[in-house]
């Protein structure tokens, strides 16, 4: 566990290492304001943090993260929509080029999902509604493979619930009416948390493919 003072003390090598020497670029973002490329939803695992992962700088994602980095269906009923509101202000306003959604393994969220968490009155009632944005996926899993074990059931059930975010990122009209102009490119990402590997979802074969970058490359010996 962290504690509270190891976090201070990591702000303050943030101030000596990154901040001092780029003191320009964050001053200019804060002048300019952002102008991202890219809006990338993620999930709040403290495992899989989106700007680590893509080696990105300040200023270079627009990044929104909830609980199995789902989108739910657009909708204009109830009161809060705050993953809604983000896709909204980074298409709309910030005019973002792309939107990938992340996924990875041993989600949290969609464990509780395949668990069914949620219908024996466990919590408070918040992420049980939540995770089952994602019920399609768990359905269609649970249908084609009924025998498979736990590990592969949760593997296949966290892939199918980035496909069903995209499929809920197009009913959204400022994003489908994007997407048909060419103007906005949609993104399946799976992120393997063993291996360090990426998978991208492919629309046109129905399947996820591993992104290959080749070697990790190994420091030089001192």
């Amino acid at each position: 566990m962290t504690d509270i003072h190891e976090l201070l003390k990591g702000f303050q090598r943030f101030r000596v290492k990154s901040f001092e020497p780029n003191r320009e670029l964050f001053n200019r973002l804060a002048m300019r304001g952002q102008t991202p490329g890219t809006l990338l939803i993620g999930c709040s695992d403290s495992r899989v943090d989106p700007a680590i992962l893509t080696d990105s700088a300040p200023g270079d994602l627009f990044v929104v993260r909830n609980v199995a980095s789902l989108v739910p269906p657009y909708e204009t009923t109830g009161r809060y929509h705050g993953t809604s509101a983000a896709l909204e202000f980074a298409v709309c306003n910030l005019h973002v080029h792309n939107i990938i959604v992340l996924g990875h393994s041993h989600c949290g969220g969609i464990n509780a999902l395949l668990d069914g968490y949620g219908e024996n009155d466990e919590g408070e009632g918040y992420i049980a509604p939540w995770v089952r944005i994602a019920a399609p996926a768990r359905d269609e899993v649970l249908r084609r493979w009924p025998d498979a074990s736990r590990e592969f059931k949760q593997r296949a059930c966290e892939r199918a619930g980035v496909r069903t975010s995209l499929t809920n990122l197009l009913t959204f009209p400022f994003i489908r009416q994007r997407v048909e102009e060419g103007t906005l490119n949609l993104y399946g990402w799976y992120y393997d948390l063993e291996n360090g590997e990426l998978m991208q979802y492919d629309p046109e074969k129905d399947r996820f493919y591993d992104l290959y970058f080749g070697p990790v490359p190994t420091a030089d010996p001192a």
